[in-house]
């Protein structure tokens, strides 16, 4: 990790800078370690002459109650269960006015929180993680343009199904459900996430061979 740090903040040094913000995403499939690259990156750019900030995409989740009338909320996760629209319209803003408020996801209560994030005119760098945020299917890859550079992590299929089994016995539900939760609804997620990754990514780290058969 350290490693993957440096080279992201390498590459900063000679990124031309945005006003106010540049934005920088970091995106991959489930369990792939995006939340603790991304806040790793940010905890390391506050050392150093940058002030940046962290932004989960994950406050963007559609509730649990539009969720259950719309026959998704076993889904939730997948692209179709989140505000794009609305998750667009706030990364425009990040890029382009000094101070805004964000929304984040509290997963002790499994919902979104409005307003959680400050961004102000001292943040001269948002750092934005979350699954589909280098996807090249409409609307998400409205993003694109907003990207002054973009990160793909990955890991093998294995690692993240363990991994993700282990998320969902850690919010206590048994073995059988655990795997079958991770099998029928994550690992769907992880194959969309690599087939339809925009091949502009700046950074790809990790296994390589998923991605360019799309498993």
């Amino acid at each position: 990790m350290p490693d993957r740090i440096a080279k992201v903040a390498n590459r900063l040094k000679v990124m031309p800078t945005r006003s106010p913000r540049a934005l920088i995403a970091v995106a991959g499939p489930p369990a792939s370690g995006k939340s603790t690259f991304a806040a790793q990156l940010v905890a390391h750019l506050n050392q150093s002459t940058h002030s940046a900030v962290l932004v989960p995409m994950d406050g963007f989740h559609l509730d649990n109650s539009v969720l259950a009338r719309r026959g998704l909320l076993a889904r939730k996760g997948a692209p179709e269960t989140f505000d794009v629209d609305g998750l667009v319209s706030a990364m425009w803003r990040l890029a382009t006015e000094q101070h805004l408020y964000l929304p984040c996801f509290d997963r002790g209560q499994d919902r979104s929180v409005a307003g959680r994030i400050e961004v102000n005119s001292q943040h001269t760098l948002a750092v934005i993680e979350g699954n589909y945020l280098l996807c090249r299917d409409a609307p998400w890859n409205h993003l694109r343009p907003l990207w002054s550079m973009s990160v793909f992590l990955n890991e093998p299929n294995h690692v993240l199904f363990d991994r993700l089994v282990q998320r969902w016995l850690d919010n206590k539900h048994d073995l059988r459900e655990a795997q079958a939760r991770a099998q029928n609804n994550d690992m769907a997620n992880v194959a969309f996430v690599r087939r339809s990754l925009d091949p502009s990514v700046d950074l790809v780290f990790g296994s390589e061979v998923e991605i360019q058969q799309g498993a």
